[in-house]
């Protein structure tokens, strides 16, 4: 490859002598680049969405090929983030397509040194099992001067920034009605 052949390969060199001065058309493109196409373009569906980090609720677009997420964007069409997402937005097709991420639900025994694999039915009467024995345990029914609390001190909640308003609404509402007073969400703190 000569000086010549490759000072006219050179983008600002196009940019200066050709009919593209700022630089944004023909003269910014290269061989490769114009060979590259959107990773949307081999999308089998587009689905709305939202974003599931915090309670902005942009709005998203997933795109989905051979069953498999392939892309999330912003979707232009959200009056509240017309098509821009944060840096955790942008990222969040790694929430779904993660190989580290958990698709089992794992228990380790007290005073085990192992995890072992659970059926999700099995963990969630064990977890309301736990909940209900720590209410009845905890529960307050009145106070030393007799006047009605109806709570307990044994269960409280922090709530995630990952969570919805609807979410974060009905924990809320689950928490309370089980009497739990000591309620809070990340997002607030």
């Amino acid at each position: 490859m000569g000086i010549r052949t490759w000072i006219e390969g050179w983008p600002v060199y196009r940019q200066l002598t050709g009919t593209d001065p700022l630089g944004r058309g023909a003269a910014a493109r290269s061989p490769r680049s114009a060979r590259l196409t959107p990773r949307t373009d081999t999308a089998d569906a587009v689905f709305r969405s939202i974003c599931p980090y915090c309670a902005v609720g942009c709005g998203q677009r997933v795109y989905v090929s051979e069953g498999r997420v392939t892309q999330i964007e912003g979707d232009p069409d959200s009056p509240i983030s017309r098509g821009r997402l944060c840096p955790k937005g942008a990222a969040s097709k790694s929430l779904v397509t993660s190989p580290l991420r958990q698709q089992r639900v794992l228990y380790r025994r007290p005073y085990a040194t192992e995890w072992e694999e659970l059926d999700l039915a099995t963990a969630m009467d064990m977890i309301a099992d736990r909940v209900i024995a720590a209410r009845d345990a905890t529960w307050e029914d009145v106070d030393d001067q007799g006047r009605p609390l109806h709570r307990t001190l044994g269960i409280a909640a922090l709530g995630g920034a990952t969570l919805d308003n609807e979410e974060n609404y009905l924990i809320k509402k689950l928490f309370t009605a089980m009497g739990a007073i000591q309620i809070e969400n990340q997002a607030r703190i």
